[in-house]
């Protein structure tokens, strides 16, 4: 067994691809139209979905917008550097909400990022968790 996607509504299909293709740097990876439902998906992630988890959008047609709710948490990236990939999103026009910096009560390094749709990313720095 494997994880395969996590899935994700969102109210503006092709907001939501520009933020995780140029903002994060993910590739649109499928596209599909499905007319008898009202809905698109799109797959994005950093690699194919052979080998690699990917993230799922889900664009049910005419639905602008979604409660979050307070049952998911957040996307984990790894990353390089977690400073130098937040001021990466700052410059790509997206939105920080904890720059990098250890974690309370540990030593990993993560930071916080928004997609449009307002859920939450987590950057975790290479090297700096106890995983």
């Amino acid at each position: 067994m494997r994880l395969l996607h996590t899935m994700l509504r969102t109210g503006n299909l092709d907001r939501s691809i520009d933020f995780y293709t140029h903002v994060l740097g993910m590739k649109l990876l499928r596209r599909t139209d499905y007319p008898e439902g009202k809905f698109t998906l799109a797959f994005i992630g950093y690699g194919d979905e052979k080998s690699n988890t990917v993230i799922e959008l889900t664009y049910n047609w005419g639905v602008e917008q979604y409660e979050l709710g307070n049952g998911f948490g957040h996307i984990a990236i790894e990353v390089d550097d977690a400073a130098a990939a937040c001021a990466e999103v700052k410059r790509r026009g997206g939105t920080v909400t904890r720059e990098a910096g250890p974690m309370k009560h540990g030593t990993t390094v993560i930071a916080f990022v928004r997609d449009p749709d307002g859920y939450a990313i987590e950057f975790i720095q290479k090297g700096t968790s106890g995983a």
